[in-house]
């Protein structure tokens, strides 16, 4: 019999059953936040062919499932994948081959970094972003002078940190063929003592960007491809991406075929004819890693720079009070064709003048309660009167708590005390429709989106000031924050059926982190980081 053994025992091998894979991946002994409607917690979830197929407990569903790929989570919590609901996606992976300002607390510091950067790039415009005057020492806005003997031939221009001024230099004005002393609607161009300080504000800095040669399609795809790198590392697997021209629509979707592209992307067209032509003639452009359905207009300017359209004069600028970047009736015309067409309309609008022109352009066309989705981006400073248009007319408001926390050193300079109380106010913003979505609008802001909960829950800075919270009756509580970066963000984008949840069905976009956000400190938060991202089941990045 001894002999017969070893034969015995290959034949029993030989004969076992091959086994049968009916999943692709099995995550167990995780912390699942699924961010379904009852905000359920489970510890394992199954993955096949790129989408959620079953979400419970981890004996019951190994029993039911066999897959090609166990993931062990040890205890780690899981989320669904975060969406930031607006951002500037390509502007920010073509800004990543650009001089980078942010943070330089001078001006000689912006200029010691330009001069850096131009031995690096030594041909052509010298094109940087990120510079604030509100964290420099006199707060004042720079002059072209040093620009202009550092670079008398080579053309500069340098947008500041919220894209809604720049200062260039006398080399790119004479390109643009501006002049002192010159006007245009929706823009400033500054002059003191009849000359050119090379402070260009809102529409007028498009008067020279637009001579800036246009990037080739090998630079938009690096570009792309850079910033989805970047955004893997932090956990973002759809991004809003705000203003683009309709020609990136077919860049994309090139790159997302071929597997090189694995963001999803919700695109928000420009305000420009020829991509309302495109689109009106074309029709929403849908797959399931690009969704283009959406406008973007832009009511006003930015706050830092002035250009915010108030009701009353700055507090800082006797007689300014800002101004609409269009004429009311361009809004009006453009709000009545989108609508006409069933497309979703998502306006840019900071000051409490903006933000009352859109509301009630918005209402005349939503006509009271409505599924339109309609979008109010920023929604920084609104009157108390103003508020209830939101949910009259089921308009969202979207918002970035990290401008709060970003702006509040300097915000009540500009606004006062009494105006400042009720800007940044997300609290009440989300009470209209019981629901908010949460975005970064970078590269303004850093993409990374555990700041985006640290600002929204803490609404304190990376410092952590103030001690006690800027304005705390207007923070989100931590199971909001989490549904403004997953599940309400997907809605603000018709995709709330498709993701922002991890429930059976939905794309199987997910993160893993090294610490619960939902149980950290506060103080925590900021410093929390991905250990791996996923999208449709695949890993697109893990810390080293």
């Amino acid at each position: 019999m001894k002999r017969f053994l070893p034969v015995l025992l290959l034949l029993a091998t030989a004969c076992k059953p091959k086994k049968e894979y009916n999943a692709d991946l099995l995550i167990k002994n995780a912390v699942v936040y699924t961010v379904d409607s009852t905000f359920t917690t489970a510890n394992a979830f199954v993955v096949s062919n790129g989408r959620i197929q079953a979400v419970g407990n981890a004996d019951s569903l190994e029993d039911k499932y066999v897959a090609r790929e166990v993931i062990d989570a040890q205890g780690k919590a899981v989320y669904p994948g975060f969406i930031d609901a607006h951002a500037h996606f390509m502007e920010y992976g073509l800004g990543l081959q650009n001089a980078n300002l942010v943070g330089l607390k001078s001006w000689q510091a912006t200029l010691d970094t330009v001069e850096n950067y131009a031995k690096h790039k030594t041909e052509g415009w010298i094109i940087g972003a990120g510079w604030d005057q509100n964290i420099w020492a006199n707060k004042a806005f720079p002059n072209k002078a040093k620009l202009d003997s550092m670079f008398p031939v080579r053309p500069v221009i340098l947008s500041r940190i919220d894209g809604h001024a720049a200062i260039a230099n006398q080399a790119a004005l004479n390109i643009a063929g501006v002049k002192p002393g010159q006007k245009i609607i929706g823009g400033s161009i500054e002059t003191i003592g009849g000359k050119l300080t090379g402070i260009l504000v809102d529409n007028a800095v498009g008067i020279v960007t637009r001579k800036i040669p246009t990037p080739t399609e090998q630079m938009v795809q690096a570009g792309l491809l850079a910033a989805q790198k970047n955004c893997f590392e932090v956990g973002l697997t759809t991004v809003d991406d705000c203003g683009v021209p309709y020609q990136l629509i077919n860049v994309i979707a090139q790159m997302q075929h071929k597997g090189d592209l694995k963001m999803r992307l919700y695109l928000m067209l420009a305000d420009q004819q020829e991509n309302y032509d495109y689109l009106f003639k074309r029709g929403a452009y849908k797959t399931p890693g690009l969704n283009v359905r959406a406008f973007k207009v832009y009511a006003d300017g930015a706050l830092g720079s002035r250009g915010a359209c108030l009701l009353q004069p700055y507090t800082d600028q006797a007689k300014w009070s800002g101004f609409l970047l269009s004429p009311k009736a361009h809004f009006e015309e453009v709000a009545k064709k989108i609508a006409a067409h069933g497309f979703q309309m998502a306006t840019h609008a900071i000051g409490d003048s903006a933000n009352r022109v859109m509301l009630k352009i918005y209402a005349e066309n939503l006509k009271g309660k409505n599924d339109k989705r309609w979008r109010i981006e920023h929604a920084q400073i609104v009157s108390p009167e103003d508020v209830k248009l939101f949910g009259d007319n089921n308009i969202i408001p979207s918002v970035q708590p990290t401008h709060a926390t970003s702006d509040m050193s300097w915000a009540g300079k500009r606004l006062g005390a009494e105006r400042l109380k009720t800007a940044y106010a997300y609290k009440t913003l989300l009470k209209q429709n019981g629901w908010i979505p949460l975005g970064t609008d970078f590269p303004v802001e850093n993409i990374n989106p555990m700041y985006t909960f640290y600002a929204a829950v803490e609404r304190k800075d990376l410092k952590g000031k103030p001690a006690d919270g800027f304005q705390m009756e207007n923070a989100l509580g931590r199971k909001e924050a989490l549904k403004g970066m997953t599940i309400w963000a997907a809605k603000a984008n018709f995709e709330e059926h498709e993701k922002g949840s991890i429930e059976p069905g939905k794309f199987a976009d997910f993160v893993i982190l090294d610490q619960d956000i939902m149980k950290a400190k506060g103080s925590d938060l900021p410093n929390i980081k991905v250990l791996k991202t996923f999208v449709n089941g695949v890993k697109v990045y893990e810390k080293k």
